[in-house]
């Protein structure tokens, strides 16, 4: 393997700004459809009658199709070729809305109603698969395409997820909230940015990755993630398995045995195909990092559009979330001018950002105001915005014999991490932060409104606590005049709130640890460099501009 040392942004194929532009409709496609989808939720539980945690049981299949989806298409991305991916993909969204759309209210009672609901979870999981198929073609293409300025041109790319958040909300707010518009029609139009990305990569000639084009074998391309790196990937197995099974009625202990028995089977076949390979103890902490972005950038967006909510105002909540998908998606273009006219490496950036994002969660802690709240949560948002992209950078930069498998391997634990520890994590954090402080305000008060089952962690019984019955909760909230009881009710849920915020902002102070010792390694070596394999394009002189 060889050094990079050039600086030039030109890329290695002469259709490679309308493929990365074919990348960024097709990811804005699934941030607009994500965004879509989850304004609707409340039009399916009152059409069909579905249950909260029928809900979250449909939501849930968003979180597991995109694991499989990015998984299994980065394994096989480099020997099936990105072309067929892509036409996979692009069929599994036009699917996804068919099976969606055959969702209907009848009046065969739990017959039609149970229809309706496997028409919906099915359309959901075909829906995020296909999302996932497509990060594990847009990423490695992207890295393939633009070996010379990774950041840059991954940041372009994901620049799409909060663009399509923004116009997925903004589409919401307007054909739900106020033109009472039929979900089915406001779904559909995901299908418009689908099209257009299925136009714009027709007929495109694809390039082969470095790993690809030196004809190295999975085993092969597996060597850096290693047995260490399975050992990641096993726990974050058992813990889906554990919490996503049992929704189909497997009992919680025969869950986690399966879990069990996948995690270890992960961590064996990973040894098998590598022939015993410990793996890279550098992608190892990169993969350790991203499980922990996973937990605090999806995590903390899954619950900060209800948090600022119930510390202001439901519409308040909405301003604050568009707020940081527009911060997100202009900066993510200056990652090239970051790069090189601040002369920031993707680690020094990396740290950089944590602390800011821990700085951002600390502030939002404690904001009393809207004003406060846009300061924090702009820092937080800025502090966010490189977190994803550029951790898919240095991993393509480092270990480019790895192909595709390894930048697919971290978006699938990132994705994993916000499933099983990161959403659940900051949920039990609430419950538990609001039970207390109502506990320790008034007992016979929180005996009155404590939830009927208490919340747990990772299913540690020594951790289970009561929150707020969340009927109650709710009851005490929407009252215009509240009693005494009522608010000192909210003041403690208020509470759960900004104590959880300000845990979630260890996390970062524990990345900016961790980027740190990265740091720190790599000028122990002469500094952050991309490396490619001798004899590929990666490796060749870049053409002139």
């Amino acid at each position: 393997m060889s050094e990079d040392k050039t600086t030039s942004n030109q890329p290695i194929a002469p259709n490679a700004k309308r493929l990365l532009w074919a990348g960024f409709m097709a990811i804005l496609a699934a941030g607009v459809g994500f965004a879509i989808r989850g304004g609707i939720f409340d039009n399916w539980g009152k059409e069909f009658g579905f249950t909260g945690a029928q809900l979250g049981m449909i939501g849930g299949a968003g979180l597991s199709g995109f694991c499989f989806g990015i998984i299994l298409g980065g394994i096989i991305c480099d020997k099936i070729g990105y072309g067929k991916l892509v036409i996979t993909a692009f069929l599994l969204h036009i699917l996804s809305a068919v099976v969606t759309f055959a969702a209907v209210p009848g009046d065969g009672g739990e017959a039609a109603k149970s229809l309706a609901y496997n028409c919906l979870f099915g359309g959901m999981f075909i829906f995020a698969f296909a999302n996932g198929v497509l990060e594990a073609v847009a990423n490695p293409l992207v890295a393939t395409l633009f070996p010379h300025n990774r950041t840059h041109y991954l940041n372009i790319l994901h620049a799409s997820w909060p663009a399509g958040m923004i116009i997925g909300v903004g589409l919401g707010w307007v054909l739900d909230d106020k033109m009472n518009v039929s979900w089915k029609i406001q779904l559909a139009l995901y299908l418009i940015p689908t099209a257009i990305y299925g136009i714009m990569f027709m007929g495109q000639s694809f390039p082969k990755s470095e790993a690809s084009e030196k004809g190295a074998s999975l085993g092969e391309m597996f060597k850096d993630v290693g047995i260490l790196g399975a050992l990641v990937v096993a726990p974050l197995l058992l813990l889906f398995c554990g919490s996503f099974l049992p929704l189909f009625g497997i009992s919680g202990e025969a869950a986690e045995k399966i879990g069990y028995v996948v995690g270890g089977l992960t961590v064996v076949a990973v040894g098998i195909l590598t022939k015993g390979s410990i793996g890279s103890f550098l992608l190892f902490t990169l993969f350790i990092t991203h499980a922990l972005i996973g937990s605090v950038e999806l995590g903390t967006d899954q619950w900060i559009q209800f948090i600022t909510g119930n510390l202001f105002t439901s519409e308040q909540g909405k301003y604050l979330f568009l707020w940081t998908s527009v911060i997100m998606f202009g900066l993510r273009f200056c990652a090239n001018w970051i790069e090189h006219t601040l002369k920031f490496t993707p680690i020094m950036l990396l740290f950089v950002c944590s602390v800011l994002a821990f700085v951002g969660l600390q502030l939002a802690s404690t904001m009393t105001s809207i004003e406060m709240a846009f300061v924090a949560l702009g820092i937080y948002a800025v502090g966010k915005t490189f977190f994803w992209p550029t951790m898919l950078a240095v991993a393509s930069d480092r270990f480019p014999r790895t192909g595709a498998v390894a930048i697919s391997i971290m978006g699938g634990i990132g994705m994993l991490s916000v499933g099983t520890i990161g959403g659940p994590g900051l949920g039990y954090l609430k419950d538990r932060y609001a039970g207390e402080s109502l506990k320790e305000k008034d007992a016979a008060l929180f005996a009155e409104y404590k939830a009927e089952k208490p919340s747990t962690f990772l299913s540690i019984k020594s951790m289970e606590a009561f929150g707020l019955d969340g009927k109650k909760l709710g009851v005490a909230k929407d009252a215009k005049e509240k009693t005494e009881k009522q608010k000192a009710v909210v003041a403690a849920d208020q509470l759960g709130d900004r104590k959880t915020l300000k845990l979630d902002s260890y996390i970062p102070a524990t990345m900016a640890l961790l980027y740190l010792g990265i740091f720190l390694y790599f000028k122990s070596i002469g500094g952050y460099k991309a490396v490619h394999l001798d004899g590929t394009s990666g490796a060749a002189a870049p053409p002139k501009a």
